[in-house]
């Protein structure tokens, strides 16, 4: 295979929603480059992508795909990727390593939640967009309207370079308004014959071409002026005028392909070949120092991994994208991330699951090796010398969470083996052994995302899995104040153990004075405060522990243990074994005893009085709820609305964009466990969701009498 030099290399994501023909295209461009010698179809399963059993399982792609193709000279690498919203990780990657993404659109349903996600990663690492409106031989094809929908949503930008003389069943022409020419195709699609415009679409023709000179002469002052002189551009000269706009994200071509009938497909190749941007003509990747690397073939050497696979009969495959330098086999470099060395002992270009051994990769170029020891997904591995290191690749948050454990408890250990391993596969895979909830959580996009990891787990490993509703962090907190004390005594031959405690508990906010007078009933405790301790919890809010003692009641050498005691209950509190949070401590008196007061004494007399004062002092239950943003077609806004109410939702809001309703509410973490089904299934498929944490917020009372009555349940079982 030729080595090819970083300014013949182009770097492109095959993107759009799921059902778009994203794997159909890819077959399609294979076969024009002459990869493969005839195209395979998803329901055969015998494609190019879509070769791990579980995609064959499902009909659906799960994982991208990498291939390349040599065309006109240069070469492509692209990766195929998933269009479910529940594998959008992968298409997230696949933008961080390319330099242009191919959005497809089915001609049939137009722009879908799905393809304005992309778009807007798209925007956010400020990648060049090229759509291609596919399936213009479905039933319901509608070009003109799709296009009108495409501008309202992404702007005066969307410019179309061909447009098709009839859709539907029988669409096998088109009119390409950059070359000015015809295309038509037979039955079987393939090579199209070439001709003149018809008469009857020249004025058509001539309107587009024109829109299409100016808006690549606006990218480019000499062409301007050339154009404002003459009135025209040449070919060469308008595709230079359509590169610039594309870095610039300041015109989105618009393509027409049937990918199944492979019907525009060559042209559109031919577009990418000539004219969308080289890996050098893009700015500089920034490594973590906030450094631009060049993707310079002399410069030291690094490579980016970017995607770890196991593949059937190979195992371990890391694909990576070098960066800098140039790589060649049996080179040694060091992980800096993890300190470890690894030896590159073969090198491949990647088509599916066909690798091809080669000598050299230069710069920008994509590749994999096998059986690295310590590398891990998003680490960078460098030559002795060179200290880049990149960490850009940044997942959304996730959005559906099961517990999971093995059928067998024997097995746990074997399990959480294979949930890392899972994860260096797809980090929108997280994985947490919760302390707290004592449960595994495992966390993804949706349920189709974490339902694929238990196909794998069970058929690939052969271990049976059990997912569950995973357990809510809930926080136990205090409204008013309390007082108690504790006397622990303990005799039982030789030295005994006691220690009495008094102390006085109240709700904790930010900024409150310190403590001076406390009433309870006909008594008054006033409080002389030697020292303050605050304590930040892991899980949020804080301990405010005040020594108030004084006459010597307590030495001070046992409120260390004291303090101990009063987060032994705020780590397991009193109402539901939940963590406790936002609580002041004034410990203001007691007794010891001069041979059997001892520190495990103080510590269980402070853990028994901070339990009954919490007691006393109205507890309530605090639940997580998130800010909920969804985006809706305009027809199911109101069943939405209505399941979101059911859910205890707040709605917060409601705007209109790009042609979706967006709804923002404030719903409890427990009402969304199952949400992202609800929400499919009201809608079709067609909306997205995206949830951060809020705050912690009381729970009703019904819910909370729900919440005790379960708790003391479960502690008179165990």
């Amino acid at each position: 295979m030729k080595v090819y030099k970083t300014s013949e290399i182009k770097n492109i994501a095959l993107l759009g929603s799921k059902g778009s023909g994203k794997t159909t295209l890819a077959e399609a461009m294979l076969y024009e480059c002459g990869v493969i010698k005839r195209r395979g179809n998803v329901e055969s399963g015998n494609t190019v992508s879509d070769y791990f059993p579980v995609e064959k399982e499902y009909g659906y792609s799960v994982f991208s795909t990498i291939f390349y193709a040599e065309f006109l000279g240069k070469k492509l690498n692209v990766i195929d990727c998933p269009g479910a919203d529940d594998f959008v990780g992968n298409a997230i990657t696949a933008l961080n390593v390319t330099d242009t993404g191919v959005i497809l659109i089915d001609a049939q349903y137009g722009v879908e939640v799905g393809t304005q996600n992309i778009f807007r990663t798209t925007a956010s690492l400020k990648k060049p967009v090229i759509f291609a409106l596919n399936q213009l031989d479905g039933e319901k094809a509608d070009y003109d309207n799709v296009i009108e929908q495409m501008t309202e949503i992404f702007g005066p930008k969307v410019t179309p370079i061909q447009y098709p003389i009839n859709v539907g069943p029988g669409f096998n022409a088109m009119i390409d308004v950059l070359l000015m020419k015809k295309y038509s195709w037979g039955p079987d699609g393939g090579v199209p014959t070439i001709e003149e415009i018809p008469a009857e679409e020249h004025d058509r023709a001539r309107e587009l071409h024109q829109k299409l000179v100016e808006a690549a002469a606006e990218n480019d002052e000499t062409l301007m002026e050339k154009f404002f002189d003459q009135g025209h551009l040449t070919e060469d000269e308008m595709r230079e005028g359509i590169r610039k706009g594309l870095v610039d994200r300041s015109i989105f071509p618009v393509f027409c392909v049937s990918a199944l009938k492979d019907m525009g497909v060559r042209r559109m190749m031919e577009f990418l070949g000539n004219v969308v941007p080289f890996v050098e003509d893009m700015p500089a990747p920034v490594d973590t120092e906030g450094e631009e690397v060049k993707p310079d073939s002399d410069g030291p050497l690094s490579l980016f991994m970017f995607k770890t696979t196991i593949e059937p009969h190979i195992g371990e495959v890391s694909y990576f994208k070098v960066m800098s330098g140039t790589l060649t086999p049996g080179v040694d470099l060091t992980n800096v991330d993890r300190g470890s060395k690894e030896r590159i002992a073969q090198v491949f270009c990647v088509c599916g699951q066909i690798k091809t051994p080669v000598d050299k990769l230069c710069a920008g170029d994509i590749g994999a090796t096998v059986k690295l020891k310590d590398a891990r997904t998003g680490n960078t591995l460098d030559e002795k010398g060179c200290e880049y290191r990149f960490d850009f690749i940044k997942y959304p948050a996730p959005k559906y969470q099961r517990a999971v454990r093995p059928v067998t408890e024997a097995d746990a250990e074997k399990l959480s083996e294979i949930l890392t391993r899972m994860h260096e596969e797809d980090p929108t895979w997280e994985v947490q052994q919760s302390k707290e909830l004592k449960q595994t959580i495992l966390s993804g996009q949706g349920e189709f995302h974490l339902r694929t990891l238990k196909w794998r787990v069970e058929n690939n490993d052969k271990l049976p899995i059990i997912f569950e509703e995973p357990r809510i962090p809930y926080r136990e907190t205090i409204t008013k104040a309390a007082r108690a004390d504790y006397r622990h005594k303990k005799q039982s031959g030789g030295a005994g153990q006691f220690g009495e405690v008094h102390l006085i508990i109240e709700p904790y906010t930010e900024g409150m004075p310190a403590p001076d007078t406390y009433k309870f009933g006909n008594q008054e405790f006033k409080m002389n405060v030697r020292d303050t301790q605050e304590i930040p919890l892991e899980w949020g809010g804080k301990l405010v522990v005040c020594n108030c003692i004084v006459g010597g009641a307590i030495d001070a050498r046992f409120i260390p243990a004291i303090v101990k005691g009063l987060m032994d209950r705020m780590e397991q509190g009193p109402l539901t074994g939940s963590y406790a949070r936002d609580v002041r401590v004034c410990i203001y008196d007691g007794k010891m005893h001069p041979v059997d007061s001892n520190e495990i004494s103080f510590r269980l007399a402070g853990r028994n009085a901070f339990s009954e004062a919490f007691r006393n002092a109205n507890p309530k239950i605090l639940e997580p709820v998130y800010d909920v943003d969804v985006f809706v077609p305009a027809d199911v806004m109101g069943d939405v609305m209505s399941d979101l109410q059911g859910r205890r939702a707040i709605i917060m809001g409601m705007a209109s964009e790009n042609g979706f309703e967006k709804i923002s509410a404030r719903v409890p973490l427990k009402e969304m466990s199952s949400y992202s089904t609800a929400l499919s299934s009201i809608t079709g498929g067609r909306s997205s969701f995206t949830m951060k944490f809020s705050s912690y917020e009381l729970v009703p009372s019904d819910v909370q009498e729900k919440l005790l009555k379960a708790y003391a349940e479960s502690q008179s079982e165990e």
